[in-house]
């Protein structure tokens, strides 16, 4: 693997003064050039249905308790969803870290290679509609040209560490692999 990139994602989910919308519009989607990376985490597998009854926050509330155990960090203040392909009626999901290049992987924790990926880029506000921002990141996509990459990864969120996973509006920044 090739030198390895520290992600700088420049979060920025609070704009001081600014109430938030209600969905993502078009002049806030932005290409972003993700580096490739490795990370260190728990994985997931279920169903939409277990999606939404709160599996994956759960999964996040078990890795922040778990956190003390992956040797190093590179962002310790940012925790990754990594939503992979679908299986059967469901998807994978990891919740994970950014790692250091060969660190330690933990007993039943597992290491994910995220390459790198030109994504389209939101900074999801708090308050907002989850679902409408997902739309509307794809209506961009089209609208611009492109289409969804395929790839092994369908979407990435990236959330403050510090942020309660079963906060019903979190904030937090969505990428969508793009071709």
């Amino acid at each position: 693997m090739s030198q390895h990139v520290q992600m700088n994602l420049n979060l920025k989910l609070d704009e001081p003064g600014r109430a938030a919308d209600t969905e993502a519009s078009a002049g806030d989607i932005v290409l972003y050039e993700l580096p490739g990376f490795e990370a260190v985490g728990l994985k997931w597998e279920g169903t939409f249905a277990g999606a939404e009854a709160g599996e994956i926050r759960d999964l996040q509330d078990e890795l922040k308790r778990r956190i003390g155990e992956i040797p190093k960090l590179s962002q310790p203040d940012l925790l990754l969803g990594l939503s992979s392909h679908k299986v059967r009626e469901g998807f994978l999901h990891y919740a994970a870290v950014e790692v250091p290049e060969g660190a330690a992987v933990p007993g039943d924790m597992v290491r994910i290679e995220v390459p790198a990926l030109t994504c389209a880029k939101y900074e999801h506000k708090k308050g907002q509609s989850i679902g409408l921002s997902y739309s509307n990141m794809y209506a961009w996509i089209e609208k611009q040209g492109y289409k969804a990459a395929g790839g092994e990864f369908t979407h990435i969120e990236l959330y403050p560490m510090a942020q309660d996973s079963h906060d019903p509006n979190p904030a937090f920044t969505i990428l969508i692999p793009i071709s």
